[in-house]
């Protein structure tokens, strides 16, 4: 992997590069300057891999990062941060950062992040035979997203399919009450402080076990718990259950912060939720504009319209075009059915099966495995023929 370095201090600029001197792959690309360099050294060095140090806190240092990411996808970018706030780590993400260490920089914090993204680029390829991972968000609270991910999980377990469903609300998530009413003994924080741990077995230990194939890993029950979940948590986590499970389904929580986005970078596919009025919809404009400055391409994002009736006053045609993205999946609205599921915490299925919105989420469902071209035709088909 082709490694670039830029960096104002001359003593920084030595030290990353002796550190990274250590790693397997050539040797690093040392450019002594700001960001405005970066345009002429990725265009001459053409690296994987682009390591910028610099303050971080002025938001004019994220253009010449947006534009790299646009022209030159392929190229990963970490940035080395004096000072971090809050809203700059988001907007960097946003450009298309996808690794921000603190400055200066430790050599095991530099090297095990640069070994994780030269891990990403060698499982280019190999995604065919790792399980799914499928995120939903809420474009708007309220809008039926936990509900959507819980009883799809479930749903899709129905077969042989082995599903993982991850609580990603980290401060108020509560996905596994709307399928279960055991309490969990251990959350998604418990996992992050153990993370060198981790292993199959006990990642299963940690689960609340809906069926024998379907488990769900609890958010952390004290939300000052969620500062002990990092990016690099999620790397490990769902490395390893993508190699475990065929399906890895996010309740991903509205806050767009790293957590949030380093999941959704990982994610197979997005699924944001909304429902039929305009406060939903100028939310969910938002939160694609978001999407779209992330560089995720349209197929990746796939809209699901919650509680939809074929009388309501907005029109499928109408939140496509302000949008301009198409709807994937409808969900009929069943209030009573679904708030007495949740309520008791039973997966709609199991309450009422012919309900519409179960067979809904049961169209989702194939959707999702849809049958290989050679399998054998059943004899419900066989029988349509013959009539």
């Amino acid at each position: 992997m082709k490694i670039a370095v830029i960096s104002p201090s001359a003593k920084n600029l030595d030290s990353i590069g002796q550190y990274l001197g250590g790693m397997a792959g050539p040797a690093p690309v040392l450019v002594e300057g700001g960001v405005g360099r970066l345009r002429a050294v990725a265009d001459r060095e053409h690296p994987d891999l682009v390591i910028i140090e610099g303050m971080c806190h002025d938001a004019d240092e994220l253009g010449p990062l947006e534009q790299l990411a646009q022209q030159q996808p392929q190229t990963t970018v970490m940035m080395l941060c004096a000072h971090q706030t809050p809203e700059f780590l988001i907007g960097a993400m946003r450009a298309g950062v996808r690794e921000v260490l603190p400055s200066p920089v430790t050599r095991e914090a530099l090297q095990a992040a640069v070994a994780r993204v030269a891990a990403k680029r060698s499982a280019v390829g190999k995604a065919a035979t790792a399980g799914k991972v499928l995120a939903f968000i809420a474009c708007k609270g309220g809008s039926g997203a936990t509900f959507l991910a819980t009883n799809l999980g479930h749903q899709l377990a129905l077969g042989d399919k082995r599903v993982l469903l991850i609580d990603l609300n980290l401060q108020f998530g509560d996905a596994v009450l709307y399928v279960h009413d055991r309490r969990p003994t251990t959350n998604l924080a418990d996992i992050s402080r153990g993370i060198q741990r981790l292993d199959a077995s006990l990642l299963s230990a940690s689960l609340v076990q809906v069926r024998p194939n379907f488990g769900v890993l609890a958010a952390p029950e004290d939300p000052a718990q969620a500062t002990e979940v990092k990016p690099e948590h999620i790397d490990a986590l769902l490395a390893l259950a993508t190699r475990h499970y065929d399906f890895v389904i996010l309740d991903v929580g509205r806050a767009l912060d790293a957590v949030t986005l380093r999941a959704l970078d990982l994610a197979d596919r997005i699924f944001p939720v909304v429902q039929m009025t305009l406060p939903f919809v100028r939310d969910a404009s938002r939160l694609l504009g978001v999407f779209r400055s992330l560089g995720y391409p349209a197929s990746k994002v796939g809209l699901v319209v919650n509680r939809y009736g074929a009388t309501d006053e907005l029109q499928l045609a109408d939140v496509e075009q302000a949008l301009g993205l198409k709807v994937v999946r409808t969900v009929p609205n069943s209030y009573a059915a679904v708030a007495t599921s949740v309520n008791r915490g039973v997966p709609i299925e199991q309450l009422a099966r012919g309900n519409p919105v179960a067979r809904a989420i049961d169209e989702f469902v194939r959707e999702l495995q849809p049958e290989p071209a050679d399998a054998p035709e059943s004899w419900f088909g066989r029988l349509l023929k013959r009539a």
